[in-house]
């Protein structure tokens, strides 16, 4: 395992309460990936600076590259960027690459980026996609970004990822586990907990009363027990008891219809049971602009619902919507937790 890299550190100033703009901490995530190309050509956009405040974690060989392969201007610190100097601003990394260096890269430019939101010098945390073996590589033990995050958050509470497309919202009961361990780690209070928590981030980002589907797990959602009865005997259960914590939801609906009810405008969010079974849904609706919201954390999160795209480095045909939806988000959220702050 590498040795960790010193924790970055910076000398800003607190947030500004009296500046209405939320204030955003950006990281390029993976390096050697897509990030610092649709970063770069996010920082771009000429209304980003009505619209926030950016602390960027950034590399700049990675995004010197993209910027010259893109016809843009390289950003430069300004009244409303800060570019701040830290361990990884300058090092250099091989497109296109899993490795140990850009895996403690992500990690740190994350560790960055905690630090800020924590201590009140920004409002939400966004980054760009990471490549999980990388991180891995680079000293991340967990599952994911998501518990590696609530780890050093030191965060014990209830926590997982929530898929947002435009206007819906998705979350899951279980995430990153075998398909064949699904139905046993089920249960009424896991349920329950994914409602509530999709309900609170809705509301976080302006649902004032999000409309809440649960999906079933089994084929026909169970076919009355033909074809598993966790339906009636675990799914019911949690939305019943999700409703007596003030969270209502309606479900179970059949997982191959209850997206079509969504696209009819009658969802804001929907609880799935399993990672694929939303995932493959909202990737079809809309691949390029889906955002992942790290859902349930002290802190709000938000990335690209993408990958980091290797095989497109440095061609300059990343598409960057995403990003633009995660930095829009960020700022939703971002508003929400300064105000919970207060």
């Amino acid at each position: 395992m590498m040795e960790r890299a010193r924790q970055p550190t910076y000398d800003g100033e607190r947030e500004n309460v009296t500046d209405p703009r939320p204030h955003i901490a950006l990281a390029v995530g993976d390096p050697a990936g897509i990030g610092p190309e649709i970063v770069t050509q996010l920082l771009a956009d000429s209304t980003l600076g009505q619209r926030a405040r950016v602390t960027l974690i950034g590399n700049l060989p990675a995004q010197r590259a993209a910027a010259q392969q893109r016809g843009i201007e390289m950003p430069a610190a300004n009244d409303w960027l800060a570019i701040p100097r830290w361990d990884g601003l300058e090092k250099a990394f091989s497109p296109a690459q899993v490795g140990a260096e850009n895996g403690a890269f992500i990690l740190d430019a994350l560790r960055f980026g905690i630090e800020l939101v924590q201590s009140g010098k920004a409002d939400a945390l966004c980054f760009g996609p990471l490549n999980k073996g990388a991180m891995r590589l680079g000293g991340m033990e967990e599952e994911d970004e998501m518990r590696w995050l609530a780890k050093e958050l030191n965060y014990q509470g209830v926590c997982g990822e929530f898929n947002v497309l435009n206007t819906l919202w998705t979350a899951r009961v279980t995430s990153h586990v075998p398909l064949s361990a699904v139905a046993g780690l089920l249960s009424a209070e896991k349920v329950a907990r994914a409602i509530a928590m999709l309900t609170d981030a809705l509301r976080a980002a302006g649902v004032a009363e999000p409309r809440i589907g649960v999906c079933g797990l089994n084929p026909h959602n169970g076919d009355n027990g033909n074809y598993g009865d966790e339906e009636g005997r675990v799914i019911s259960p949690g939305i019943t008891l999700a409703a007596t914590r003030g969270f209502p939801a309606q479900g179970p609906f059949p997982a191959d219809t209850i997206f079509l009810r969504a696209q009819a405008g009658q969802f804001d969010g929907i609880v799935s049971m399993y990672h694929d079974q939303g995932q493959i849904a909202t990737k079809l609706l809309g691949f390029d602009v889906g955002v992942t919201v790290q859902g349930g954390l002290p802190i709000p999160v938000t990335t690209p619902a993408h990958g980091t795209a290797y095989e497109i480095v440095g061609q300059g045909i990343a598409k960057t919507s995403a990003m633009h939806h995660a930095f829009d988000l960020a700022c939703k959220l971002g508003n929400s937790h300064r105000r919970a702050r207060r």
